[in-house]
């Protein structure tokens, strides 16, 4: 096993801004979700400090207020922008088949509020609902269905967060009309 690196100096503003840009230089983020990166940093120097308990937590505690300060700066600075990022996942949710609930529960985790949320949702699960039969191979898009596997796929598709009537519309939809749903959503 390889010796352990010394931990450092505690992180401060500086070091935070510059992980933040390499993080957002990578990924999209949410600024709840910046702020949660730049903790899991704070945590791992924490850990691997060596120093006196007490001076650990107040160093902790001051780069916990940096990050903040950090993450709030770059929302001021047009960097992270939460409206932005949720009307981007949300459309590429949707495109993958991922129902209305399914994709407020997934903005909510990323630490999108629920009104920001609320005004990205699709209006209409039908097309999600498509996607995913198209996907699963199931209804018009795939071999026809006795009564218990159309059950089954009725059953996917509620495990999935679509209602029964969306559910049954999407598998009982023909081939030519699903297909123009989905044409006429791209």
């Amino acid at each position: 096993m390889a010796p352990r690196r010394p931990a450092g100096p505690p992180p401060d503003a500086r070091t935070l801004h510059e992980a933040a840009l390499a993080h957002l230089s990578r990924f999209a983020a949410t600024e709840a979700g910046l702020v949660a990166v730049l903790d899991r940093r704070i945590a791992r120097w924490a850990r691997a400090a060596e120093a006196d308990p007490e001076q650990v937590a107040a160093a902790v505690a001051a780069a916990r207020e940096a990050a903040r300060a950090v993450a709030r700066r770059l929302v001021a600075a047009g960097a992270v922008d939460d409206a932005a990022f949720a009307e981007a996942r949300a459309r590429r949710l949707a495109r993958a088949g991922r129902s209305r609930r399914a994709i407020a529960a997934h903005l909510a985790a990323k630490g999108v509020k629920a009104e920001e949320a609320g005004g990205v949702l699709p209006e209409d699960d039908l097309p999600a609902a498509l996607a995913l039969v198209r996907r699963r191979r199931f209804g018009a898009f795939g071999p026809p269905a006795d009564a218990e596997q159309h059950r089954r796929q009725l059953a996917a598709l509620a495990r999935a967060g679509f209602g029964a009537a969306v559910a049954a519309a999407a598998l009982d939809m023909p081939a030519a009309e699903a297909e123009a749903v989905l044409a006429a959503r791209a």
